[in-house]
């Protein structure tokens, strides 16, 4: 903080002190939990429990292996007071794509702000594609999203997907959200492998300026966790990236050897279809 002005200063003291006060409106945490598990060649949610404004819907099958999950929500979205906690367990051999009901609309705050920690267990040969649709934060929302991914070896396989817009443009509302904070954490065998702390404030810094968002207004994460991906394949994707004049964005490897993609667009429809793109790429 000593390297702050003073008004600063006070911003970032004031902000802290919302986060210790900011209270529930459901009186307690909300809650999602899920468990899977396989039983005679069918993966199945042997443990569902939710509390309000969340429901989880009935699976949809892509394959008896395979399942697609998606969680409701009764409100219309994050509300200033919201504490939630989804916790994820994928087990042994199993497979699962969580989605999402809507685009994430984090609202207006008045004073305080809203959290969530998501907690994600993917056990030895099963697979998890998290892919919620993209976020949205409004003016003067706050708000603090924290992800504890456990891996637990090699042969534990995660798609990582998330998207951020710097709210609703068209209404002039770009970057007048008071604060967004993101943690990722990836362990494999309790090794942090990937860690991203992501920090936007946009009264402390340009967040349309050179190492931000650099005049765009979405950004795509996209990561594949122990899913091999070759040099050609990362080849492609600097192909398809080049071949679009919207967007911005490149491929590297993290350094467990993972591959893993970022991308600056300007609207959330251009990045998911992008994702889906590099997604259905094939090695050659």
């Amino acid at each position: 903080l000593h390297l702050l002005s003073r008004r600063q200063r006070q911003m970032c003291i004031r902000d802290r002190l919302l986060r210790v006060s900011a209270e529930n409106k459901f009186g307690k945490k909300s809650q999602v939990r899920l468990e899977t598990e396989l039983r005679d060649g069918k993966v199945i949610l042997s443990d569902v429990y939710f509390t309000a404004p969340f429901k989880v819907m009935l699976p949809f099958y892509v394959r008896p292996d395979y399942m697609q999950v998606m969680v409701l929500s009764a409100s219309a979205g994050i509300m200033e007071g919201d504490d939630q906690e989804f916790d994820l367990h994928i087990k042994e051999n199993t497979s699962m794509e969580y989605l999402s009901q809507a685009y994430e609309k984090i609202h207006k705050m008045k004073e305080g702000m809203a959290r969530r920690h998501t907690k994600i267990v993917v056990e030895p040969g099963a697979y998890l594609k998290y892919a919620p649709l993209p976020t949205i934060p409004f003016k003067d929302s706050a708000f603090e999203n924290s992800l504890d991914i456990r891996l637990k070896d090699r042969t534990s396989r995660l798609l990582f997907q998330e998207i951020l817009s710097c709210g609703r443009a068209a209404r002039g509302e770009a970057f007048a959200y008071r604060f967004y904070h993101n943690r990722v954490s990836v362990y494999q065998n309790e090794e942090l492998i990937y860690l991203d702390n992501t920090r936007y404030d946009p009264k402390l810094f340009q967040m349309e300026g050179l190492g931000m968002y650099e005049g765009f207004t979405h950004l795509l994460n996209l990561v594949f966790f122990h899913i091999e991906k070759s040099e050609d394949w990362m080849g492609q994707v600097r192909d398809l990236l080049d071949e679009r004049e919207d967007i911005e964005g490149g491929v590297t490897r993290i350094s467990n050897g993972d591959a893993a993609v970022r991308i600056l667009g300007r609207s959330a429809e251009a990045l998911l279809k992008i994702s889906e793109d590099i997604q259905n790429l094939r090695e050659v």
